[in-house]
């Protein structure tokens, strides 16, 4: 492992890694997909439960992290020996896995939407404005459009709307005003400083006043919205058939309110259709000490589904999902809901609670 990319593990650490754990109900000799991939910090942890006989599936489209993840992953397989699962890395965008994946082969797949540590750490990449660097933004670098780019050719009214539907900046038409009126804008910096003149930050903010303006950049450039519509959709012909034993899992990490609004009604939607069973009531998130740990696990949201038959949703055990809301454990528990304890509940026509 070269240097870099042992500091770059050093100091990557994967969100809610004990509940994705237990939501994916790792199994020994099953076959599971990370569709994003980054320093392979969740693919490490369900590697070491697989096993000779399992397979571990990795997808990234940025090549630097999928480097990086390989390396990573060899270190994985020195340590453990004959006891290392099949490894396939593929250096594709998530959206494309059903071009890649054979249908009802996995037992588990896991969505982690946030931006890598990497790519936030290092100021070439254009993702922050923690330090100067170049308006790029793209996950992949062998293709597509630029952050600068898009400042810097874009009309201000669609500018101005880009900003408020993937930013949801309320101040977008006065930010995108400012913007066209500095032109050119070259690096993140400038255009941290144009954001923050033209729309400081308020009382009520806990931002930095270019947090809204760069994510909305950013799943512009990526076209982050739709490619995780197009996963969620793709996923349930993916995964295994039910069986009595066990049934396949999807799990999938969020970081912005866009993001878990779509993972939400698709498995909402899908579940309806009988095809999920959804374990999450709301949202799994970190407990004060992972945050404290690891301060970007703070805006983590994690949902979890069951893969089901259409026509056999119904009679699936229910689940009452302890993990949901604020944790106070920091690791989610799924405990089957007492049948006799719920008939009590209806029939005193008070709808049931969650545990805290």
């Amino acid at each position: 492992m070269t240097e870099a990319s042992s500091q770059t593990g050093r100091r990557h650490v994967p969100v809610l890694s004990q509940d994705v754990i237990r939501y994916l109900a790792v199994r020994e000799g099953g076959t599971y997909l990370d569709c994003t991939l980054g320093l392979a910090g969740h693919a490490s942890q369900i590697a070491r439960l697989l096993g000779p006989k399992g397979h571990l599936i990795g997808f990234d489209r940025d090549p630097k992290a999928l480097e990086l993840a390989g390396e990573r992953l060899k270190a994985l397989a020195e340590e453990l020996g004959d006891q290392m699962p099949k490894v396939t890395l593929i250096g594709e965008a998530f959206s494309s896995v059903a071009q890649h994946i054979e249908p009802g082969s996995l037992d588990g797949l896991l969505a982690d939407f946030g931006v890598s540590s990497m790519q936030i750490d290092e100021a070439e990449r254009g993702f922050s404005f923690q330090a100067d660097g170049p308006l790029d933004m793209r996950q992949d670098t062998r293709q597509g459009l630029t952050a600068a780019q898009v400042v810097n050719e874009m009309d201000e009214s669609d500018l101005a709307n880009l900003i408020y539907e993937y930013g949801e900046e309320r101040r977008s038409r006065r930010i995108a005003r400012a913007i066209v009126r500095a032109r050119p804008v070259t690096t993140t910096g400038q255009l941290a400083r144009i954001v923050a003149g033209s729309a400081p930050a308020l009382k009520s903010d806990r931002i930095h006043p270019a947090t809204r303006t760069f994510q909305a950049l950013r799943i512009h450039v990526n076209r982050e919205l739709a490619e995780i519509r197009q996963l969620l959709e793709a996923a349930p012909k993916l995964l295994k058939p039910p069986r009595s034993s066990h049934s396949a899992r999807i799990v999938v990490i969020s970081f912005h309110s866009l993001e878990d609004r779509i993972a939400k009604d698709v498995l909402k939607e899908l579940a309806a259709k009988g095809i999920w069973t959804v374990l999450t009531r709301k949202p799994v998130i970190a407990d004060e000490a992972e945050t404290d740990r690891n301060p970007r696990a703070r805006s983590a949201k994690l949902r979890a589904a069951e893969k089901t038959e259409p026509g056999q949703n119904g009679a699936k055990q229910q689940y009452q999902d302890q993990g949901s809301g604020r944790q106070l454990t920091g690791f989610a528990q799924l405990a089957p809901v007492s049948k006799s304890k719920d008939k009590r509940k209806q029939q005193s026509g008070k709808k049931p609670r969650l545990r805290k």
